[in-house]
């Protein structure tokens, strides 16, 4: 019973780990397509010297390089990267 005790911190720790990578939000990835090139934009924060997304209904970024992927952004794709 005391060899129980003395491994219940060890165990909290290795709970409270477990639970923290398991509701971690998870990083999406994000993709810009500039009209000729698929741009990955993960962890970019929109602004003047990376990329834009303009106030339209269309998609601005996705969360993969196609067509087809779900939307991440609305808007239009502006590629400030050049």
């Amino acid at each position: 019973m005391i060899k129980f005790l003395k491994l219940l911190p060890a165990l909290a720790i290795v709970l409270a780990a477990t639970l923290a990578f398991a509701f971690a939000p998870a990083q999406t990835s994000e993709y810009g397509y500039d009209g000729q090139n698929w741009i990955n934009v993960t962890g970019l924060t929109p602004g003047p010297t990376t990329f834009l997304c303009n106030e339209d209904p269309q998609v601005c970024t996705r969360q993969a390089a196609n067509h087809s992927a779900p939307q991440v952004k609305p808007g239009i794709f502006v590629n400030n990267m050049d």
